[in-house]
């Protein structure tokens, strides 16, 4: 008998999918440095804020993918 968050097929069916986004969260983390960069040289870039935003979801996609598969497959 499994508990509600133990979902063992679920995270192994979104391992594979969880490595290519971690793929895509070391770009979001290349993203964020020089967005952080470009931020503190100037302030006044909106639309660089929002890049930040961009790439902070791109470092937690993992973690969403894993999240979506366990709750796809019942235990």
């Amino acid at each position: 008998m499994c508990s509600e968050d133990c979902r063992p097929i679920g995270f192994l069916l979104g391992l594979p999918f969880a490595l290519l986004s971690l793929l895509l969260s070391l770009i979001g983390v290349v993203v964020w440095i020089i967005a952080t960069l470009l931020i503190c040289i100037c302030p006044c870039c909106v639309c660089v804020a929002a890049l930040v935003t961009l790439a902070i979801e791109l470092i937690k996609a993992p973690l969403h993918v894993i999240r979506w598969f366990t709750k796809q497959i019942p235990c």
